[in-house]
């Protein structure tokens, strides 16, 4: 299984990444972009992020399982693992089942002074 790269960056940013690794003949591995970094952590509640880490290599699990592994109401659960769905982090099996098909993340959020 591959690490799933979160990061802040926008689209022209992406964009210059990507044409840049294929002129190197460099595979870009798995990625997900937020364009700001309140969109990232408006997105990626603590809630969230333990429900990330809870599947991260675990395969597919049910509301109920994930609500008892990260120790949460299943009705919280299912409205957070939800809005991750809904944006594409994790994916929903055909049987229903949360999926994160990554057996880590790696998280990138840095900043600096304007210029």
């Amino acid at each position: 299984m591959d690490i799933l790269t979160i990061r802040v960056e926008t689209e022209a940013q992406w964009s210059t990444r990507i044409v840049q690794a294929a002129e190197r003949g460099e595979p870009q591995p798995p990625g997900y972009s937020f364009r700001s970094h309140e969109e990232l952590l408006d997105t990626l509640t603590g809630n969230r992020f333990a429900i990330l880490k809870a599947l991260c290599g675990a395969g597919p699990l049910g509301v109920r399982e994930l609500a008892r592994g990260v120790g949460r109401d299943v009705r919280a659960v299912h409205a957070d693992a939800q809005r991750l769905v809904g944006i594409g982090l994790i994916d929903r099996t055909e049987n229903g089942k949360l999926h994160l098909p990554y057996s880590g993340v790696h998280l990138e959020l840095d900043w600096r002074a304007a210029a």
